[in-house]
């Protein structure tokens, strides 16, 4: 029963942070420094990664009509070519991603999995972010909605998705977020854009890492994976809901201001002796 309950933590931590710029690998290695599941070090590394397929299908329920290009008109089958673009922006944009993480992913997990790099990139990203939304105060976004963003722009920001891929703590969503609005997206198109980009990446991810643990679970593993999988769905819908709402009236410097006190606090405890 405590591992079931510890699993459900680990499914509402990853469900909350893994939409809000916040990073939720971050979270999820601070979460581990205080919680430790009674599961094997290979078993871990695979479940932090694979639960968030419980947070993306979260995407694919709220934003279905959005994302499926297949529609029903009059008894016939037709193809929005407007959302066949959008998919191919969002591959586009997962390229750079793709390839440094599929030829490095071991060696960035070695080198910058501790909480020293976490807290820096939660720093240094939190700066930016109120930095950023400083600069683009009283401005008027260029890009409004999803359309408009060219394949140039969805590379670019898939570069900025690169720089979470390799360091823990800046947030997956939040580096695009960031690299999205330097670009002159509008808040709610670069979260939105940031939601589909998940997609493949995660499901990319998950793939590659049960490829690598195998699919021979024991009973409790796979509860575990589930439980965690579960509840990382549940919360991600009300997040995503929440972060949607948020957005239409506020910035995203509260979330920098958080990253930043998150960030000393991790260094303080772990580095600094009283």
């Amino acid at each position: 029963m405590l591992e079931i309950l510890k699993a459900i933590l680990f499914g509402i931590v990853e469900g909350i942070t893994e939409w809000l710029p916040i990073s939720s690998t971050g979270h999820m290695i601070l979460l581990d420094q205080f919680v430790k599941l009674d599961v094997s070090r290979e078993f871990y590394s695979m479940f932090q990664v694979v639960i968030q397929l419980g947070a993306i299908m979260a995407v694919v329920l709220l934003f279905w009509k959005q994302i499926f290009p297949l529609k029903k008109e009059k008894d016939k089958i037709k193809v929005d070519k407007k959302i066949i673009n959008l998919w191919g922006k969002i591959l586009v944009a997962c390229i750079p991603a793709a390839i440094i993480g599929l030829l490095f992913d071991e060696l960035f997990e070695k080198l910058f999995y501790n909480p020293l790099c976490v807290a820096i990139a939660l720093i240094v990203f939190g700066i930016l972010f109120i930095i950023v939304e400083n600069n683009n105060k009283g401005k008027k976004a260029k890009i409004n909605s999803l359309t408009e963003i060219t394949y140039n722009t969805a590379i670019l920001i898939g570069v900025f998705q690169l720089i979470a891929a390799i360091f823990p703590g800046t947030s997956r969503s939040g580096a695009t977020i960031v690299g999205a609005l330097l670009l002159g997206v509008s808040r709610t198109v670069a979260a939105e854009f940031t939601f589909f980009l998940a997609i493949p990446v995660m499901f990319g991810a998950s793939l590659l890492k049960l490829v690598k643990f195998g699919l021979s679970f024991t009973s409790f593993e796979l509860t575990i994976l589930l439980i965690g999988m579960i509840t990382a769905f549940i919360t991600s819908i009300l997040i995503i809901k929440f972060l949607m709402d948020y957005i239409k009236k506020h910035d995203f410097k509260v979330f920098g201001w958080y990253r930043i006190i998150l960030g000393i606090l991790v260094i303080l405890y772990f580095y600094v002796r009283f």
